[in-house]
């Protein structure tokens, strides 16, 4: 089964990510069922979150569910089998030197796919994606060898990236794209209204190359569940509070600027965006994060699930719509992007961060998007 126009993400309520209150694992759970009742087939896991925890719970969730009824996402990339958690940082990636050498690759890449799925309780993915890839996660033949291996081998129907944690990796996707597109059908990226880019450059990319889009941070941390309000007060540790000082002041002032058109064809603000994202060729679905805000009176974490089931089958926005919806969220330029960047120049590489390499100076070129990155 390939994936569905909505999906349900294990990073959603709290317990794996740092967003909102964390639920305890009966309601957890009961999330996850309840979005195969509602329509939300689609489920997405990684298999460092949790170390394995949020895999186990979803394959506890699923049990007894017809298994052709739904798409089963995995992520798997980030070595925390024999691997030294960085703190904050998290596990290092499988293809780090002092781990992995890429005859090495294949191997690695096989035993946390069957672990993964083991606890998924599942025998395959519909579609497995590459978790975070440092550089040579983005440009090695013996990494996509290996993930295609996995296909061969009957363990996944599909392929894929998932690059992050932060926003960036512009060209180095759109080099992968052109590289490994034969061996990928999805990758996953941030985009949502307030956060066209720079998301939006990867988009031609992956049409050419026939690589749809599932797109995450829909949401845009929580602004668009429309309870995230200026004055909002983030519990300690939350990922939202490391944003810049008064993001969710300028969000909510965009956000205002866009309401009438939600208003206009009665959608929810969670609705406009998965729409808006949804109108973006060739994003095929979304994957907001479902978020149970902290404090008395929060809206239920159930009513934004019920929100995300009764998106409009029909994309309702028109073209001059969602221009003037991404001229309205226009970021470029609002941050200092991962991946591939001058602003690197001098540093070794690092997992997030690496020197500009000239090829992608001249894969910009091609693709008309400049020359600052």
């Amino acid at each position: 089964m390939n994936l569905t126009r909505t999906a349900y993400g294990t990073w959603s309520g709290g317990k794996f990510m740092h967003f909102g209150e964390m639920l305890d694992d009966a309601r957890y759970i009961q999330m996850i069922r309840d979005s195969f009742d509602k329509g939300v087939r689609t489920f997405v896991t990684a298999d460092v979150y949790g170390v394995g925890r949020a895999d186990s719970m979803l394959g506890e969730a699923l049990q007894g569910l017809p298994r052709d009824e739904y798409c089963l996402v995995g992520i798997v990339g980030h070595d925390f089998y024999s691997g030294q958690r960085a703190g904050s940082k998290g596990y290092p990636r499988f293809t780090e030197a002092s781990l992995h050498q890429p005859e090495q690759y294949a191997g690695y890449l096989q035993m946390a796919t069957e672990e993964s799925l083991k606890r998924c309780q599942a025998s395959k993915f519909d579609c497995l994606l590459l978790h975070n890839p440092d550089t040579v996660g983005y440009t090695s033949e013996a990494v996509w060898d290996g993930l295609a291996a996995l296909k061969d081998k009957g363990l996944t129907d599909r392929l894929g990236i998932a690059p992050g944690p932060a926003n960036g990796f512009t060209l180095d996707m759109i080099e992968c794209f052109e590289r490994f597109g034969d061996r990928m059908e999805w990758a996953m990226i941030i985009l949502n209204p307030l956060e066209p880019w720079p998301g939006q450059h990867v988009l031609p990319a992956a049409k050419k190359h026939g690589v749809d889009i599932l797109t995450r941070v829909v949401d845009y941390g929580g602004i668009f569940h429309d309870d995230v309000k200026p004055g909002h007060k983030f519990r300690d540790g939350d990922h939202r509070s490391y944003r810049p000082a008064g993001w969710v002041d300028h969000a909510s002032e965009k956000l205002e600027k866009i309401r009438h058109i939600a208003d206009k064809h009665g959608l929810t603000m969670l609705q406009l965006a998965c729409l808006w994202d949804l109108a973006q060729e060739p994003v095929k679905s979304v994957v907001p994060t479902l978020i149970q805000e902290a404090g008395e009176g929060a809206r239920s974490i159930e009513s934004k699930l019920e929100e995300l089931a009764a998106l409009p089958a029909e994309n309702v926005l028109s073209a001059e719509e969602v221009e003037e919806i991404r001229e309205i969220g226009d970021n470029t330029g609002c941050m200092m992007l991962k991946g591939a960047s001058q602003r690197h120049e001098g540093q070794e590489a690092r997992p997030d961060e690496w020197p500009m390499r000239p090829e992608l100076l001249s894969l910009a070129g091609r693709w008309n998007l400049g020359t600052a990155w």
